[in-house]
This record gives C-alpha cells, sequence and structure tokens, in this order.
C-alpha cells in the first residue's frame, strides 16, 4: 500500500466511528472520515463473532489486496474503516471486490476518471 498507512489505535478507530459517514452491504460496512492529510489510513475489522482466527485472518488479507489493488482509484486524505460481516466469511476474491467498490462508489471516494472503468 503505497499511498496509505494503517489505522492501529482505538482512539483513531472511534474517532471515525463517530464522526464518519457509514454505508453498508451484505458483507461490509465502510465508515470514511476525512483527515487532514495528503494519504488514506485504513483500518480493518473482523469480529471474533464471524470466525475462528484463521477465518478473520483471511478476511483481512482479502480486504487489504482489495484495497490495494485499487487504491489509485481512490480520493485520498481518507480515514477508511472497513468492519467484515459475518456473512463474509465464506465470499469470493471478487465478491470481496465487488462489496468494496460498492460501497467505495456509494461513499463518492472514486476518482472520477475511474468510475465509467
Amino acid at each position: 500500500m503505497k499511498f496509505s498507512d494503517s489505522l492501529k489505535k482505538n482512539r483513531d478507530f472511534q474517532q471515525v466511528y463517530h464522526f464518519g459517514k457509514s454505508y453498508a452491504n451484505k458483507y461490509l460496512v465502510m465508515y470514511v472520515l476525512k483527515n487532514e492529510t495528503q494519504y488514506n489510513r485504513l483500518g480493518i475489522s473482523v469480529s471474533k463473532k464471524v470466525g475462528n482466527s484463521v477465518v478473520r485472518h483471511h478476511l483481512t488479507r482479502l480486504i487489504r489486496e482489495v484495497y490495494r489493488l485499487h487504491e489509485e482509484t481512490f480520493n485520498s486524505g481518507l480515514d477508511v474503516v472497513i468492519i467484515a460481516r459475518v456473512s463474509a466469511k465464506d465470499i469470493t476474491y471478487h465478491q470481496m471486490e465487488d462489496a468494496v467498490m460498492h460501497l467505495a462508489n456509494l461513499h463518492k471516494i472514486i476518482h472520477e476518471n475511474h468510475l465509467s472503468e
């Protein structure tokens, strides 16, 4: 992730939850909040309700990879938190990609020149 950093601190997550805007679909919930920097920060949350550690880490890697491959299409200066729902446990890469991009379009955080692709 060359343009982005990770959200690590609990207070950063809480700030995005409290002040950010959220949209959800069947598999994910996405919170977005503008930060005052030139780069994005990505936070991923997968609850123990979703599955054991193997399942949770798999979903985390899947989300991070989708974000990494589409990173240049996202606007900059954002804190993005993605929360995996229980229904995401058995989805494929392409379903995850569709879910993440669907939420990004709802938030209108995709560059204009990438919308038509």
